[in-house]
Formats: structure tokens, C-alpha cells, sequence
């Protein structure tokens, strides 16, 4: 039956086969450091085959992963780099460093009558006065406003040149009525010309009212829909009343002042307690 194959069909075969040899030869003969510059060329994924195509080190790290990889020095399974441990060696003195200049070991009180509750970055400080209930609410993330170091004066250290970290971070008091169903919510902040204020200026605040809503009572999300007045267009007279408002419930510049040391507090503790955590996640 062989013999009836068509003279046509035996040369189509036969080139196919004389194609695929040549092709395979071609490859062969192509020395590696070609191929591997052009596969690199093909296709951005293929980067790390150029970097071990060119160093027979690397080729043999590739080629054997298990050689490659730095030794584990406990039973975690986790990777251990010498950059780990640098990471580590320095997070080891940032943390004796930022703990020896820690003001409060503890957090500062706040006068008044206040209860502190503190959840993480989040706290709040709730007083109770003649059928009122007034809560303060405030998150010590991003609290820090961005310093900007300035050149040293001749004789002094550059240590003794940086500024003092100071967390100054938006607060929201809600005073709430027993008697009704509706809560007043103040929005305040602190602007960033009138922090720090000296004797002089004992007469001006420290902090400023920049929005009022009504939000239903025991409600824990936002009403969108709830007027909320922003008080860059309020009456000055309103405005005023406002903050009287505030100040007779307890929330006045003595209390500002209380909250930024507290939240400075809050905000270091915090921190060490992220350096320290850093650092057994690097070491582990």
C-alpha cells in the first residue's frame, strides 16, 4: 500500500522534515547568551533570565533556588536577608532613642472631669453635666502636620535644630440632650497659625468650629442627608455664641491645649509600639 502514496505528498513530507531539522540545528548552534538577550527583548517578564544569562553565579542560583535563598535562622519559614537584619539592628536603637525622649509614660490626664476611652489611634473623652452627655472624638492618624527642617546656625547640632512633633488632629464633640431624639455635632480643628500660642494671646482660640450638623441620636453612621453648616460663610455674632457654647461645656482653649498633649501622648506611644512591632516582623 506504500507504493501508492503520491510523489507529491512523499516531497511535502520530506521538506516539513528538512524545515524542522534545519530549524532545531539553527537553535543549537545559537550560542545562549543570543538566545537570552532575545527572549529579554520579547517579553519584559523574562528580566531576571537576562541578569542570570550573564553571570554564571547567578545561573546557578537560578538553576538550584535552594543555594540562592539566605539561610533561616529560626522556625518561622520565613525569608532572612542582611537587609533584614540591618532593618532590624537600626530599629533596635530608633526604639531606645524615641523612648528616651518620650515625655509621658503614661498618658496625661484631662482635666475636668473627662473619661478617656482609647481604641488603637482612635479615643474619646465623654463628660456628663446636668442632663448632657458631651463626647469628643478624636484619630491620631496623620495628626502630625509636615515640618519642614531648617539650616542649622553656625555652633549648633542638627539634632538640637529639629522641631518638636506635635499632634494637633481634628476632634468632633457631639453634645447630646437627654430630651430629644437629635444630637449637635461640631466639627473643629486646629489651624496651624494658632497652635503653640503664647501668654499674649490668651484671649484668641486656639481652635476653630468649621462645620455644625444635627445628627440623629444613636445613629452611627452620617446622614448625608443632614444639613450641615460650613461656618466660612456663618455671622461672626453666630460664630461667637458657638464657641460659647462649647466653652461652657467644657471644651475651651484650656481643654485644646489638654488635647494636644494628649494626643502628642497618644500619637508617640503609638509609634513606639509600630517601631516595635516592625522590628519582631523584620527579626522573626
Amino acid at each position: 500500500r506504500t507504493r501508492g502514496i503520491h510523489v507529491g505528498t512523499s516531497r511535502t513530507m520530506f521538506s516539513t522534515l528538512s524545515r524542522v531539522l534545519f530549524s532545531a540545528t539553527r537553535v543549537a548552534t545559537v550560542r545562549p547568551q543570543q538566545l537570552l538577550s532575545s527572549l529579554c527583548a520579547a517579553r519584559s517578564f523574562s528580566r531576571s533570565l537576562c541578569l542570570v544569562g550573564g553571570n554564571p553565579g547567578l545561573r546557578q542560583n537560578f538553576l538550584h533556588p535552594q543555594r540562592g535563598f539566605p539561610a533561616v535562622s529560626c522556625g518561622c519559614g520565613g525569608l532572612h536577608t542582611e537587609g533584614d537584619k540591618a532593618l532590624a539592628e537600626f530599629l533596635k536603637d530608633e526604639i531606645k532613642e524615641e523612648k528616651k525622649i518620650q515625655k509621658h509614660k503614661n498618658l496625661p490626664k484631662m482635666s475636668g472631669g473627662w473619661e478617656l476611652e482609647v481604641n488603637g489611634t482612635e479615643a474619646k473623652l465623654v463628660r456628663k453635666i446636668s442632663g448632657e452627655t458631651i463626647t469628643v472624638t478624636f484619630n491620631t492618624n496623620n495628626s502630625i502636620p509636615p515640618s519642614f527642617n531648617e539650616e542649622p546656625q553656625e555652633g549648633q547640632k542638627a539634632e538640637e535644630n529639629e522641631p518638636e512633633h506635635v499632634s494637633t488632629p481634628n476632634f468632633v464633640v457631639e453634645v447630646l440632650k437627654m430630651d430629644t431624639n437629635q444630637t449637635l455635632v461640631l466639627d473643629c480643628h486646629y489651624p496651624e497659625d494658632e497652635v503653640g500660642h503664647g501668654e499674649e494671646e490668651e484671649e484668641s482660640d486656639i481652635f476653630t468650629i468649621r462645620e455644625v450638623s444635627f445628627q440623629p441620636t444613636g445613629d452611627t453612621e452620617w446622614k448625608e442627608n443632614s444639613y450641615t453648616l460650613n461656618t466660612d460663610s456663618l455671622d461672626w455674632a453666630l460664630y461667637d455664641h458657638l464657641m460659647d457654647f462649647l466653652a461652657d461645656r467644657g471644651v475651651d482653649n484650656t481643654f485644646a491645649d489638654e488635647l494636644v498633649e494628649l494626643s502628642t501622648a497618644l500619637e508617640h506611644h503609638e509609634y513606639i509600639k509600630f517601631l516595635e512591632n516592625l522590628k519582631d516582623f523584620v527579626k522573626c
